[in-house]
């Protein structure tokens, strides 16, 4: 038996090598394309990103059953991207106040849906669609949508080491708390939830975060110091919070992963989720102070 288990103890650890190998090589070539996206032009930021939102919108509908519904499907993806463009274009080449009017456009974009689901025949659960969505909108396009108040927290000019910071103190909260947590982890810090995420892994990640944010409070010059720690603090505490909330979401779906597209990360939404819950919390705390 002690043999048996020494072999299996070999096992699990070499695939956990494989993994963290995996997870590593295709966390540095994810950080090389947004990098490059990022400083190369306003519009390759936008691109990148308004590609990620789509894809990860998409892996949302699929994963809530609207594979089956392609047209809600579709015109959710289209509406979630059309509100990207508009406010993408509102901060980098803002339009004429005439123009601006018709932004008001999108809330019978959005009550259209429901007529989508009346002519539909034989749909038992058309409020439960509708429900997914909107969901997918606001959940997953909107706060992609809220990046570029980010991007151009000065109106008119593009501030790429924002956005960027933003991202390296999520990973750094994430990074921070995987590795504390596999270290030192005992504590379940939500088992209900998730299991195997712990309170020192937690604290592991705060700490972490915490001293990205007073290196790029020196060395990126877009926000103030004061605004970097009110941002960590967000990320922090909205971060993981997020990244408990798609938890709670493939729990209520019963399933581990929201995908299989970037190696040794599961899905876009798993990649994603604490900046969507954060980017709300940090556009909100920006414009208000």
């Amino acid at each position: 038996m002690n043999e048996e288990n020494s072999v299996k103890t070999d096992q699990n650890t070499k695939k956990g090598s494989a993994e963290l190998k995996q997870r590593v090589i295709a966390g540095l070539a994810g950080l090389g394309i947004i990098l490059g996206a990022l400083f190369w032009h306003p519009w390759s930021y936008f691109s990148i990103f308004l590609l990620i939102s789509l894809i990860t919108q998409r892996e949302f509908y699929q994963l809530t059953g609207l594979r089956k519904k392609q047209d809600l499907q579709i015109y959710g993806i289209v509406l979630g991207a059309a509100t990207n463009v508009l406010i993408f274009l509102y901060f980098y080449n803002p339009l004429p106040v005439a123009a601006v009017k018709f932004y008001i456009l999108v809330f019978p974009a959005l009550f259209a849906a429901f007529l989508l689901e009346l002519y539909r025949k034989n749909n038992p659960t058309p409020f439960q669609d509708l429900g997914w969505w909107f969901l997918g909108i606001m959940y997953i396009a909107v706060p992609f949508a809220l990046l570029h108040f980010v991007a151009f927290y000065v109106p008119g000019k593009y501030s790429p080491t924002n956005v960027l910071g933003v991202l390296f103190l999520i990973w750094a909260n994430d990074i921070g708390a995987y590795f504390t947590g596999k270290a030192f982890g005992k504590h379940s810090l939500f088992p209900r939830i998730s299991p195997k995420k712990t309170w020192e892994g937690s604290i592991g990640g705060m700490v972490t975060a915490l001293l990205v944010a007073i290196l790029l409070s020196f060395i990126f010059n877009g926000l103030q110091a004061w605004q970097w720690l009110g941002i960590v603090v967000i990320v922090i505490l909205a971060g993981t919070s997020g990244d408990l909330i798609e938890s709670m979401f493939k729990r209520s779906i019963h399933i581990k992963d929201s995908g299989s597209t970037i190696p040794g990360h599961g899905g876009f939404l798993d990649r994603f989720d604490a900046l969507l819950m954060a980017i709300p919390f940090i556009v909100a705390f920006l414009q208000i102070f």
